[in-house]
């Protein structure tokens, strides 16, 4: 399934950007080309700079990365709740309130690293398990509706956003 395959009824329209900025071709493969891209650029960061915000009360380099990290984890209990037809009300989640109590800003880009590539790692196999039934399959998440493909797709629009937000604010 490629991102083109979604219909804009899979998930809410605010999410449309980060769908629109990805490359049209197969989940997996777009989820294991950018494993590589942020394998990378992780591994060219200096424990130094995780700390570096661009401007007052933005978030630090190791705050967006774990901030990165938690909302692929959490949309990957969505998409697995989803596809296994739990028609439960998945609730949202403040990112804003996780930050402060992440610890992002004591961690090393080591860390960062093997956590990153772990949780990656894991949606990996989770969405290979995945038939095209259970990819078209959709739910309610935060009161709107999303399809576990379409929280796939999030999930690497999510992303390529916060790496090209690195390049542009942080200059990274």
């Amino acid at each position: 399934m490629k991102p083109n395959d979604l219909n804009s009824v899979e998930y809410p329209e605010y999410y449309q950007y980060y769908i629109d900025q990805l490359p049209q071709e197969d989940l997996i493969k777009l989820l294991r080309n950018q494993k590589l891209e942020m394998l990378s650029f992780l591994a060219n960061l200096q424990d130094e700079s995780l700390n570096f915000s661009y401007a007052e009360g933005k978030w630090t380099v190791a705050e967006v990365i774990q901030h990165m990290i938690d909302t692929e984890r959490i949309f990957q209990y969505r998409a697995l709740c989803i596809a296994r037809k739990d028609k439960t009300l998945l609730p949202g989640y403040d990112q804003d309130a996780y930050v402060p109590f992440s610890g992002a800003n004591d961690r090393s880009v080591a860390s960062f690293i093997i956590e990153y590539q772990t949780v990656r790692d894991s949606g990996i196999s989770l969405f290979q398990t995945f038939t095209p039934s259970m990819l078209n399959e959709r739910g309610n998440s935060n009161g709107q509706p999303l399809s576990t493909a379409a929280a796939g797709f999030i999930i690497a629009g999510h992303e390529k956003h916060h790496l090209n937000l690195f390049k542009i604010n942080y200059n990274l």
